[in-house]
């Protein structure tokens, strides 16, 4: 996996965010970390973005809105989605949107690792 790549994490959650950085930077990756999905959407939010780790659920925007938001903007780095309440139809749509990934939390590190593998290795 090609390292110094930017992943940006956007969970609700701060303990969550903060150990999901902490995995990413021991790849030899930036974060960028976010306590919203309005937050993410700020102008400059998503810029030079290789791959998007959200949480599906949050108050505000949720993580398939922001999906979709982005998709609308153009934006097309990959995307891992996490959730602590797994919805087989949630998975459906957000896969077939095109992201790399859906995870329940919580989830092991090696297996976030194999998907930010993946969807670096495609952005």
């Amino acid at each position: 996996m090609a390292a110094n790549r930017i992943v940006a994490i956007v969970d609700d959650d701060e303990a969550v965010r903060q150990a999901t950085a902490s995995l990413v930077r021991s790849l030899g990756h930036e974060v960028r970390g976010f306590a919203s999905a309005e937050d993410f959407l700020r102008p400059g939010g998503d810029e030079g973005v290789d791959c998007l780790v959200t949480d599906v659920h949050m108050p505000g925007i949720d993580g398939t809105d922001l999906q979709r938001r982005l998709i609308e903007r153009g934006r097309t780095y990959p995307i891992v989605f996490v959730s602590g309440f797994l919805d087989d139809a949630v998975r459906e749509s957000v896969m077939a949107a095109g992201a790399f990934c859906y995870l329940g939390k919580p989830f092991q590190g090696d297996t976030l690792v194999t998907c930010l593998e993946r969807a670096l290795s495609r952005s």
